[in-house]
């Protein structure tokens, strides 16, 4: 299998470009990120993806945008996704994070690393307290 290559626009089938159309106006951007465009390779695929970030990131909700932006970018952390911390980091900022509530963040994925693969490790049960 060939090395999949980005979609531009200008070469999309119409059901790709009505997507992109709706990232650009939704993101209000000129054009949509590289995730979208190599996503574009299986068109399924990119709508089903944007639908479903569009719905879960969305403004509203019990968390404010910039609590869903950290907490992304806390997953993508602990993924090891270096776009995804990249991309969220700056929607994270552009939302209100502040470097103090970055480094807040990064210690909290660090240290719940941590204890995960101890509890992991020592396979720690689970306290009759917490089961409820």
């Amino acid at each position: 299998m060939a090395k999949p290559q980005p979609i531009n626009y200008e070469d999309a089938s119409p059901s790709v470009r009505a997507v992109f159309d709706d990232i650009k106006t939704s993101r209000k951007v000129p054009d949509v990120n590289n995730i979208w465009k190599y996503l574009a390779n299986d068109p399924a695929t990119l709508k089903r993806t944007w639908t479903s970030v569009k719905e879960v990131m969305a403004p509203g909700g019990a968390l404010d945008p910039v609590v869903k932006e950290m907490i992304y970018l806390a997953i993508s952390v602990t993924n090891n996704c270096g776009y995804c911390v990249a991309s969220h980091s700056f929607a994270a900022s552009k939302a209100g994070m502040t470097d103090e509530m970055f480094g807040e963040v990064m210690a909290i994925v660090g240290m719940a690393n941590e204890t995960n693969r101890l509890v992991t490790g020592y396979r720690v049960p689970i306290d009759a307290a917490f089961e409820q």
